[in-house]
């Protein structure tokens, strides 16, 4: 597929599905502004009675809520906006920018001017407080630095052997005691040996409990003390909405927190937390996690999240995960393919496989602004000619059992071959057909960009299943 390029790479994919409800409510409530050609100040009083419900429904804080209604509403209905040609979209704009000041901008994590810099991981149980511990130092070691992680939960069943696990899958010392020690002494040990190693980092994996108790505060805030951690981060999950933002609140009464990591952020979950966590706690979401996998953590940048809720798409996002997982090398021997009209079907094969490396495929549609081609209705088109991730074993099954001859001139597939295909492939023939119905799509669409391409004369970026 082609897109826009000459934006600078971003973070990797942030689940839409959470907020797919809010996104469905706000653009119901855009789309009875867009009729009109000026908005009267009752036309925006009813557009963001919906926008409060839609944000409601999605689990922000009531507080929260209000003043942020009462701040779009102070500017929407000034005289800038009821004199524009264009008076939805300068709603929806004061609705981003408000959105934007609630979230704030994206928080980097911080490193301490004396190495080792530790990190100190703090949360409930049952929030993923031990699998983030191993997703940061996976993103630390990614990033170039050298962690240890310290084995501070002494309570929990199986959470030391749990880090312990972590720590031997990503080639991490783990520093551990065992379960009779006391916490401040394990966490100092770590930072002994992150010191005589020559390592950079020590993630303290502390203590959770079923909910927020005296002794439980007593000893985070003894590690605290003691270790003088630059970064304190709350594990918080995401699933549980305002509960996530309360239970933030109290940890940052006690602990001064720096930042949040909000887990379960792919799943279908409200995502209120999200939204209000930075405006009532004052503490900035720095990551997000968004699956089970080791590498499922991701930085997270309000303004992408906030892009995608109105529906504008998030195309840095894309780009960088374009870049990070595409082989350039095959890109361009695909672009040259194009120009030739050589697309056969072994290209799709591999195109469907460099798919399975990005990720969701919904994810992926879900950062596609509908607009980013004039004309073109271009998500719909993706989600017709898209396959069903479910299926895309049983496509590359066909394909494998095509020859090369018919990879390369699929036209030579008449009824004898698909049903030897199908045999082959132990599918049916209407899959052979569907498959091959999915391919002339694809053709289709890559000569439309194709053709946009060469009217505007923009540098464009590929992305696999499109070339």
């Amino acid at each position: 597929m082609w897109l826009v390029k000459g934006i600078s790479s971003a973070s990797q994919i942030t689940n839409n599905i959470m907020f797919e409800t809010l996104t469905e409510r706000l653009q119901a409530a855009f789309k009875k502004l867009r009729g009109k050609g000026k908005l009267s100040e009752a036309d925006v009083t009813e557009a963001l009675r919906e926008v409060r419900m839609a944000l409601l429904e999605a689990d922000v804080s009531l507080k929260v809520v209000k003043e942020f209604t009462a701040a779009v509403k102070e500017k929407a209905v000034g005289a800038e906006v009821l004199e524009s040609l264009t008076p939805a979209q300068s709603v929806i704009r004061i609705v981003r920018d408000e959105m934007n000041l609630l979230v704030g901008g994206p928080a980097k994590l911080q490193k301490s001017s004396k190495s080792p810099t530790i990190y100190m991981i703090v949360g409930l149980q049952g929030s993923g407080k031990t699998t983030t511990c191993g997703k940061l130092a996976l993103f630390l070691k990614d990033s170039g630095e050298e962690p240890v992680l310290a084995a501070c939960d002494i309570y929990r069943p199986a959470a030391i052997k749990q880090l312990q696990v972590l720590g031997k899958e990503l080639e991490v010392p783990v520093f551990s005691l065992g379960d009779k020690s006391d916490p401040v002494q394990i966490a100092k040990g770590a930072v002994q040996l992150a010191e005589s190693s020559k390592k950079n980092a020590v993630i303290l994996d502390t203590a959770g409990r079923l909910h927020i108790d005296a002794q439980m505060m007593v000893e985070l805030k003894q590690l605290k003390a003691v270790l003088a951690p630059t970064e304190i981060l709350l594990v918080a999950d995401a699933m549980t909405g305002q509960d996530a933002v309360k239970i933030a609140e109290q940890f940052h009464q006690d602990l001064a927190l720096t930042g949040i990591i909000l887990t379960k952020m792919d799943g279908d979950a409200r995502g209120g937390a999200a939204l209000s966590i930075r405006s009532v706690t004052g503490c900035p979401v720095k990551f997000v996690g968004v699956g089970e996998k080791l590498k499922a953590l991701e930085l997270f940048y309000p303004d992408r999240m906030i892009s995608r809720i109105l529906g504008m798409g998030d195309v840095l996002t894309l780009i960088e995960k374009v870049e990070q997982e595409i082989d350039e090398k095959k890109a361009k021997e695909l672009e040259e393919k194009l120009k030739k009209a050589e697309f056969d079907l072994g290209d799709y094969l591999e195109q469907l496989q460099q798919i399975k490396k990005m990720g969701s495929l919904t994810d992926l549609l879900a950062m596609l602004p509908g607009n980013i081609f004039p004309g073109l209705n271009l998500q719909k088109q993706l989600k017709e000619a898209k396959p069903d991730e479910r299926q895309i074993f049983k496509i590359e099954a066909v394909i494998r059992s095509m020859t090369k001859e018919e990879r390369k001139k699929p036209e030579l597939l008449n009824a004898s071959r698909k049903k030897r295909i199908a045999l082959g492939s132990g599918t049916q023939v209407s899959d052979v057909n569907q498959v091959l119905k999915h391919y002339d799509m694809m053709k289709k669409m890559m000569r439309q960009f194709s053709s946009i391409q060469k009217q505007g004369g923009k540098k464009l970026l590929r992305l696999p299943f499109l070339g």
